[in-house]
């Protein structure tokens, strides 16, 4: 059912014309709108603190950022790495057979 202007209860914005306060803001860290401009810290992430805020009774939270969400730049080479145990500096062994 359409609401139009003259079923309307009221004229003007009620509620909603009050609401122009803001107390959170956007996170540099994180980027979600969870940090508090009067306190400084963001309700989220915790910055600026250096360790991320994380709790256990928050599985979904954990799950959103934990490893593996994002690029992982150094950490998706690490299967390959360990099964040719972390060589470094060295030419890979040939692969063919041994000639006679």
């Amino acid at each position: 059912w359409m609401w139009n202007s003259e079923s309307a209860m009221t004229k003007g914005v009620g509620r909603t014309g009050t609401r122009n306060d803001k107390s959170h803001t956007l996170c540099r860290r994180c980027g979600k709108s969870s940090f508090h401009i009067q306190k400084g810290v963001c309700s989220s992430c915790g910055y600026p603190g250096k360790k991320m805020r994380r709790f256990n009774w928050a599985n979904k939270a954990k799950r959103r950022r934990t490893v593996g969400t994002g690029r992982m730049k150094y950490m998706k080479h690490i299967p390959r790495r360990f099964k040719n145990g972390f060589r470094e500096n060295i030419t890979a062994p040939s692969r063919k057979p041994a000639s006679k």
